[in-house]
């Protein structure tokens, strides 16, 4: 088992080195940083200078190392635009956005998985058709409906919710939950419906296997028999999509944070796009890439203790 754990941690260095090389050479490739700093009415000295304090002239080899050598420092560099360092930029964004994945990922689980579980129990019955119903809706609606659609009606038409904004938790349990829960209720009816299903697919492949009747037969009690044997053999899809959704909500929620004006790690990402801002790309890339291989690593290691006929060498 250390062994393996060991194996994976260290294939992920290779892997996160790719990525930053192809990261580092789009970016390099689609434009010129410093043009784009100096401004269109800047002469050719102008930019040349800016290009010789940036370190631009050298070979791009060069210049992949000494970035890569930086960001191990923890420096990913100063934005263009705003002179404000990266990691500081990262730092004040993380927890609107880390707040928005735990608290929907927490409440997806607490929904979903009964949910899954009871579906498949009964198979082709109305609450099995009831779970379908909210699985299509959830998988049809666009996001961005979803959001305006709380906003008009819980903070709107009910006022129960401010519009928009966000609190850090630091300012008040109340200020931080009023703030946060129509962003998250927007995405559990997105991750309710994808882990629901997934678990009502996994479900009924296993309460069909002989072990399964085997147990009914010896009298254990229905409860016993859905929870312990057959969502425990059923696992390791479940968490799968539990990790990967929760690594798409930490690099994917621009559309949810744009509607609730979440100042999050999304924003971050939108806004330096438009403005091409390099060095603001570069590290959140590497972030969500690096969620991703850590998400995954974690995954690979729970199925050992979620199913015991999986061993690793």
């Amino acid at each position: 088992m250390l062994g393996y754990v060991v194996q994976r941690i260290l294939a992920t260095i290779p892997v996160m080195g790719f990525v930053a090389l192809i990261v580092f050479l789009l970016l390099r490739l689609s434009g010129d940083p410093a043009a784009m700093l100096a401004g269109d009415a800047a002469t050719p000295e102008v930019i040349a200078r800016i290009r010789e304090n940036l370190g631009l002239n050298d070979p791009l080899y060069v210049q992949f190392f000494r970035w890569i050598g930086e960001m191990l420092r923890g420096d990913f560099g100063t934005s263009l635009l705003s002179g404000t360092p990266v990691t500081t930029m990262i730092l004040q964004r993380m927890e609107p956005t880390i707040s928005l994945a735990l608290t929907t990922i927490f409440l997806s689980v607490i929904i979903a998985v009964p949910l899954g579980v009871l579906a498949a129990w009964k198979q082709g019955t109305l609450i099995d058709r009831f779970v379908m119903l909210l699985s299509v809706i959830g998988f049809s609606v666009p996001v961005f409906v979803i959001g305006y659609m709380m906003i008009a009606f819980f903070a709107i038409e009910l006022r129960w919710f401010p519009v928009q904004g966000f609190r850090p938790i630091g300012q008040g349990i109340e200020p931080f939950l009023s703030r946060i829960t129509l962003p998250t209720l927007t995405l559990t009816l997105l991750y309710v419906a994808l882990i629901a299903r997934i678990t009502r697919t996994s479900m009924l492949e296993i309460l069909n296997d002989d072990y399964i009747r085997t147990a009914r037969a010896k009298g254990l009690p229905e409860g016993k028999v859905l929870l312990r044997h057959a969502l425990r053999n059923c696992s390791v899809p479940i968490i799968t999509v539990i990790g990967i959704g929760f690594a798409l909500i930490i690099s994917g929620v621009v559309v949810t944070e744009t509607v609730f004006n979440l100042p999050g790690l999304g924003r971050l990402t939108v806004d330096a796009v438009l403005a091409r801002d390099y060095p603001v790309i570069q590290a959140v890339i590497l972030l969500s890439s690096l969620v991703y291989v850590v998400v995954n690593l974690l995954i690979d290691i729970a199925y050992v203790f979620l199913d015991p006929r999986i061993r690793y060498q």
